[in-house]
């Protein structure tokens, strides 16, 4: 799964500037064995602590995380990220995409999110959110995250020098709220549906089945 997100990612920016980071010898092997870059790094407290200690060895103004477990990945919505972060230097940039009739906003494995009307983040929760106190005022749609991210190196220094989780990253499990402790705006980037990550094991099957779609359509 490695090796397919690496290779969705180098059709938007080029294998050359595409690199892992793991604290695993065996991923590093792999990813090399298949021509890609692979950073070494430390025990880190989540993926973007790990991205922002490799990004100290990389030659780059702008870093963009693609989560090595979002296989169906849309290169053009790298390139979405990509712009929006050079519209937006001053914002973290995020992706996000509205549920599909077949996910459940119930669900603890889909962080839902939460923007103002110009798409900035207000919050990002794994209930279902926004709430609604009568029923005939429910969200006719939910948002979730899509983990595609473009930050840059001062943004992801000071994220690092936090030094822990922060209270509600660390009961919410979602690493991208530490940016609203630390005041950063963070701006949501609508991408394309069908994006599933595989974030337990009974994922698996569901993105199998859409890559076979997937492919059977091109």
């Amino acid at each position: 799964m490695i090796i397919w997100v690496a290779e969705l990612c180098s059709l938007a920016v080029s294998s050359d500037n595409v690199y892992v980071a793991t604290d695993d010898h065996r991923i590093k092997g792999v990813v090399e064995s298949f021509g890609f870059n692979a950073v070494m790094t430390g025990d880190a407290l989540t993926g973007t602590d790990r991205i922002a200690e490799a990004a100290k060895s990389i030659d780059a103004d702008i870093i963009v995380n693609v989560q090595g477990d979002e296989p169906l990945v849309e290169p053009d919505d790298i390139h979405k990220v990509i712009s929006a972060k050079l519209k937006h230097p001053d914002m973290i940039i995020n992706g996000y995409s509205y549920l599909s009739a077949d996910e459940n906003p119930q669900s603890v494995n889909i962080p839902k999110v939460v923007t103002t009307e110009d798409d900035v983040l207000l919050y990002m929760s794994r209930l279902a959110v926004p709430g609604f106190k009568e029923s005939s005022r429910a969200p006719k749609s939910y948002k979730k995250q899509v983990c595609i991210y473009a930050f840059d190196k001062v943004q992801l220094h000071k994220y690092r020098s936090y030094g822990r989780k922060s209270n509600i990253e660390e009961s919410e499990d979602i690493e991208i709220l530490r940016f609203l402790e630390l005041g950063q705006q963070v701006k949501m980037i609508k991408t394309r549906p069908g994006s599933y990550a595989v974030d337990a094991p009974e994922d698996v099957s569901v993105v199998e089945a859409a890559l076979k779609k997937k492919l059977a359509d091109a």
